[in-house]
């Protein structure tokens, strides 16, 4: 065997191969401390367990979903974060702790050393969205005091501006408002806001019952009606001695209000003195109406003297009515409002006769005649009806002979005047006459006789009632000398219209007064 340069040749053993070089460090063994820090890292909202793993895109997007939702949520407002931007966060801090942790549980943290200590630092860290929750639910309940505040601010201005308009047209503000503290009473009653709502109530209650202040009466009748409604709108007990604050005042209302409509001849004076008895029966106020009553009556019963006794007899009359419905409506247990009733009707009926004078005396005698024949069928025993059935006698003679009214007829009768009144109509007749002395009379048809036509009438020599063979319905009757007027009217159904005379009658003469029909009754001597 030839040797070579290195010597006798021998045999040699060739060596192992190199294993290749790894691309990255082997899989560290598992370490559940390491995936519980981790995850810990990530459930802080920052990335920083995919940090400590050198898993930077990882740490970004929980960087971005961390960025999103402060965007969200702040500033912080009333309405707080949407639930499902909450639960979209929530879905990616879980899934980042889960997902760290499982990543966590073979990979070398870079920093630090000892899995403990990143153990530690996690649960240091979680206080950033603990005290980030916190600090939220801080400004959250902040915004949700200032909306509130600003609720009742709006609430106390629409009352404010409420109350500069009248009551009809401001009430849907009030209401408004009032739906605003009910809902501060009910659903926030601990905030900053209820406990305002004592002083926004109590303005509410002086602004809606300000017309009361101001002693408008009538004005604040229907306020404070509405004022009574109110705690049945709140919780019980929130309004303390609110809650009967407008009683008084509305019972003070009605009566003043009834009061000053009674005073001036208003026509719902009763209405008011009514809802008063009804309301509040044993108020003070309730124990003057009866007093105003009274004295109502009374100030109409002397008006009846006074320039316009018409107008007095009215109001009698009227509170008559009125007083005894209301006397009925509220039970009148003293009998008190039934006996004012009693008086202003007698009192009406009585002030008649003052009425009919001052027709008389105004030339209105169609109602002058009413009137009086009005007040002598109530009043048949009253010291002026007779005098009253002569006043209606009268002005009958002055609605067909106005001069027959320049006087006021007295009760005298009788005179030295001998005056014959013959009916030679195929009516009945009524005879008035007026003058010194006023009366009537009435005469039966003339039988046989007939109307005269027009043409008759107008000869010459005309004599009506001249006919000796034929008995005329007559009467005599005595009159002073002066002036005499006559008036002849049908009686019964007949249409022929009333015929009239004017006599001037002087002593040592007889007079004779035919009645007779032509196409209109006529009368003559």
């Amino acid at each position: 065997m030839s040797g070579g340069p290195y010597g006798p040749s021998q045999g040699f053993a060739v060596p192992p191969p190199v294993p290749p070089m790894p691309t990255s460090p082997p899989p560290a063994p598992p370490d559940g401390w390491r995936a519980a820090a981790v995850a810990l890292l990530n459930l802080s909202g920052l990335g920083l367990g995919y940090a400590l793993l050198r898993r930077w895109v990882l740490m970004a997007v929980c960087w971005a979903a961390t960025v999103v939702l402060l965007l969200v949520a702040l500033p912080a407002d009333a309405d707080g974060v949407p639930s499902a931007a909450l639960a979209g966060y929530a879905v990616v801090l879980l899934l980042a702790a889960l997902h760290g942790g499982i990543a966590g549980l073979r990979t070398r943290l870079s920093w630090p050393p000892r899995a403990p200590l990143a153990l530690l630092l996690g649960i240091v860290l979680l206080a950033v969205p603990a005290g980030g929750a916190l600090w939220y639910r801080d400004a959250h309940d902040e915004a949700v005091e200032q909306a509130l505040l600003a609720r009742l601010d709006k609430a106390d201005l629409l009352v404010a501006t409420s109350g500069r308009r009248p009551f009809t047209s401001a009430e849907p503000g009030y209401r408004s408002a009032l739906e605003v503290y009910r809902d501060l009473a009910e659903h926030h009653a601990g905030s900053r806001a209820a406990r305002r709502l004592p002083d926004s109530l109590r303005t509410y209650y002086t602004t809606v019952g300000a017309a009361y202040g101001h002693q408008d009466y009538c004005d604040a009748v229907e306020p404070l009606k509405y004022l009574r409604t109110v705690p049945g709108t709140l919780p019980k007990g929130r309004l303390g001695s609110l809650a009967g604050w407008p009683d008084d005042r509305l019972a003070n209302s009605l009566f003043e209000c009834g009061s000053q409509r009674l005073t001036a001849g208003g026509t719902d004076w009763d209405a008011r003195f009514g809802d008063l008895l009804d309301t509040f029966p044993r108020s003070e106020a309730a124990a003057k109406v009866s007093p105003a009553v009274d004295a109502a009556v009374r100030r109409a019963k002397k008006a009846v003297d006074g320039s316009e006794p018409c107008a007095a007899v009215q109001q009698l009359r009227d509170l008559d009515t009125r007083i005894g419905a209301l006397a009925k409506s509220s039970g009148d247990a003293d009998g008190t409002l039934a006996e004012a009733a009693g008086q202003a009707g007698r009192s009406g009926d009585a002030g008649e006769y003052a009425c009919g004078v001052d027709q008389y005396k105004d030339g209105d005698f169609d109602a002058a005649q009413k009137t009086m024949e009005q007040f002598v069928a109530d009043n048949k025993n009253a010291r002026n009806a007779a005098r009253a059935k002569k006043i209606a006698i009268a002005a009958e003679v002055a609605q067909t002979l106005p001069k027959a009214g320049k006087k006021l007829p007295t009760t005298g009768s009788g005179g030295g005047i001998s005056v014959t009144v013959k009916n030679a109509s195929p009516h009945d007749i009524t005879v008035l006459y007026t003058g010194p002395v006023t009366g009537s009379f009435t005469l039966k048809a003339c039988g046989g006789c007939k109307a005269y036509t027009l043409a008759e009438t107008l000869t010459t020599g005309f004599k009506p009632c001249s006919d000796s063979s034929r008995h005329y319905p007559q009467r005599t009757i005595s009159l002073p000398a002066g002036t005499t007027y006559f008036v002849h009217k049908p009686n019964g159904t007949s249409t022929a219209t009333p015929a009239s005379d004017t006599a001037a009658l002087r002593p040592g003469y007889i007079y004779t007064e035919c009645a007779y029909t032509t196409q209109t009754f006529g009368s003559g001597y």
